[in-house]
């Protein structure tokens, strides 16, 4: 395949298998290393995101959430080595592209500057934020405190706050009780 050549480096999207992001990262830096090609592919990047969950247990527990499942971002000079080396690393089924007007081919289309900028500020300014894979409607026990062993549903759910509002039912009516995620359990 015949590509256009950039002198400047430019970011461009690379699609690979998805759930393979990592794998795909590190296979293109060990090619790059490998077959001396840090002159021309400077940077690959796996957009993430931090994020908290609560496991079974109750624990706080920070993950890593992939941004754009599926794909990953290059840094790089684009000529025919340099594509050919990214096109067939492991795990990478193309770039993101548009046809050519002329060759009536498909030349990689790299980001703008303002896009890498969103996408590049954003995992370095980003806040973690936490899901607990608790919902409105789930049936929970409460584990902890004055209302332990308690069954209830859940009527809202704070995540900036961590917590949950649980109605309780007892002396026949129900009562919400706010409680922390780490406080119940799913039924």
């Amino acid at each position: 395949m015949s590509t256009s050549v950039t002198i400047e480096p430019r970011w461009y999207i690379v699609h690979t298998y998805s759930g393979h992001e990592e794998r795909v990262k590190n296979n293109l830096e060990i090619r790059v290393s490998n077959l001396d090609m840090g002159h021309k592919i400077f940077d690959v990047v796996m957009p993430t995101e931090k994020t908290f969950e609560i496991n079974k247990d109750g624990d706080r527990v920070s993950v890593d959430k992939r941004i754009f499942p599926g794909y990953i971002i290059v840094n790089m000079v684009m000529d025919d080595e340099s594509w050919y080396i990214v096109r067939n690393t492991p795990g990478v089924t193309g770039f993101v592209s548009a046809e050519d007007e002329i060759e009536k081919r498909p030349k990689p289309v790299p980001l703008e500057q303002d896009e890498v900028d969103r996408i590049l500020g954003h995992i370095e300014t980003q806040k973690p934020t936490v899901t607990s894979g608790l919902q409105v409607g789930d049936i929970v026990k409460i584990n902890e405190g004055p209302f332990a062993d308690f069954m209830g549903s859940i009527d809202e759910v704070f995540l900036e706050r961590n917590k949950v509002r649980v109605l309780v039912s007892f002396f026949g009516r129900e009562t919400p009780v706010e409680l922390d995620f780490f406080q119940v359990d799913k039924a």
